[in-house]
């Protein structure tokens, strides 16, 4: 493909580079979007094999807040792009969407395929080109963008450039972190990329691992410090994962890098109290082995109970020692103790990235007029349920707005 003579290049096929196309071309730009794989939106097309849950139904302040520190950052660029605007969008596209029982929003078809094709489509007839199996490597001495690809080195001139290469915890499909080294060379200042939303490595008993491996942990509070979730989790074989994991994953993984370890409170029967459970386990066992006992009793989960033994192992007590009110305690106050995060390859997302102070209102890198940046490169983390998704499609529309803006000014 010959680029022509004055073009936007968008590096990045993800949801951001691709919302960021979309802007600029409404506003009249050539634009060429430039990535790595064989196709568009490899990541995007996986994180919707169990279901595209593209945003959150909850009102936009408790959103906002899943942000965190970020939140004052991409507050703006939400609130002109929220998740209504990502809702109607979408039934632009032909896929209306839904409010899941938990607040969640997905297509109706549940899958992100028929979403990126028909986008494809509108993309193609508003004149975007795409440029694939083009691996940007950084730009020569005469400030062009220069790309490894099939047939060699390319170097192309733009006006201004998106970048939207997603953050680390992807690499098989693109999203691989190489972007770093080429910034920083110039002068950009970047968090170190860690894993987000991701499981966390715990040093189960072989006992333990090889009968409850694969088995969720349902209705669960997780505690660490002053931070609580509720929802669900599952055993692996090497520790702990799943939603109520990841929405904890900040908090927990800082404590692990930063101590080295960590300690994980669970609650299994977080509505009942101490005394409730007490006057449960106070009646007679008989005949009934502990684990039928506490079954019954306290309507325990096999997969429950082997956590019980588990801390009384680590205890140096047997379990069968406990008093009802010790077993009371122990049912909602579990300790397991958290080793290592798992690698960042095996993340849903990445936390760190290009610091917000290098940016802009715009998106625009302050030391490289005409370069902006947008999704998952950004210095920014939210957990799942929509929120990676809907700050992806935001800042990718922010940037593309930022060039066109910057365009007429320049």
């Amino acid at each position: 493909m010959t680029p022509p003579e004055t073009h936007v290049a968008v590096i990045g096929a993800g949801p951001a580079g691709l919302m960021a196309a979309e802007m600029l071309a409404q506003g009249g730009a050539r634009v060429i979007v430039y990535d790595a794989m064989p196709s568009a939106g490899r990541k995007f097309l996986m994180a919707g094999r169990g279901g595209l849950n593209l945003t959150h139904s909850e009102p936009l302040a408790d959103f906002l807040a899943r942000y965190r520190e970020a939140m004052p950052h991409l507050r703006a660029v939400i609130e002109a792009f929220p998740p209504d605007a990502l809702r109607d969008w979408s039934a632009a596209l032909g896929q209306v969407t839904f409010v899941g029982s938990s607040g969640r929003v997905f297509p109706k078809t549940f899958k992100s395929s028929p979403l990126l094709r028909a986008w494809l489509r509108r993309l193609d007839a508003a004149g975007v080109q795409f440029a694939f199996r083009h691996r940007w490597t950084g730009w020569d001495a005469q400030g062009r963008l220069t790309f490894q690809t099939p047939d060699g080195r390319l170097a192309i001139d733009a006006k201004a450039t998106v970048l939207a290469l997603g953050g680390a915890s992807w690499p098989r499909l693109g999203s691989d972190g190489g972007w770093v080294e080429l910034l920083a060379a110039k002068g950009i200042a970047i968090s170190k990329l860690r894993p987000a939303n991701s499981g966390f490595t715990v040093a189960w008993s072989d006992v333990f691992r090889e009968r409850f491996e694969g088995q969720p942990l349902k209705g669960v509070a997780l505690t660490i410090g002053s931070h609580k979730v509720r929802g669900e989790a599952m055993i692996t074989r090497s520790g702990l994962e799943g939603g109520a994991i990841y929405a904890l994953s900040a908090e927990l993984r800082e404590a692990v890098l930063g101590l080295g370890h960590a300690t994980l409170m669970i609650a299994l029967r977080p509505d009942l109290d101490t005394t409730a459970l007490t006057t449960r386990l106070s009646g007679t066992r008989g005949k009934q082995s502990l684990a039928n006992f506490l079954r019954k009793a306290a309507q325990l989960s096999p997969v429950g109970i082997g956590l019980m033994q588990e801390a009384a192992i680590a205890s140096g007590r047997p379990l069968a020692s406990f008093s009802p009110a010790d077993l009371a305690h122990l049912i909602n106050a579990i300790p397991v103790q958290l080793t290592g995060v798992a690698p960042i390859d095996r993340a849903i997302s990445t936390a760190g990235g290009i610091s917000f102070d290098a940016l802009d209102d715009r998106f625009m890198l302050r030391k490289l007029p005409g370069v902006f940046a947008a999704g998952e490169m950004l210095d920014w983390e939210a957990p799942t349920g929509g929120y990676l998704l809907q700050a992806s499609f935001a800042t990718g529309a922010a940037a593309g707005r930022g060039v066109l803006a910057w365009s007429k000014r320049s």
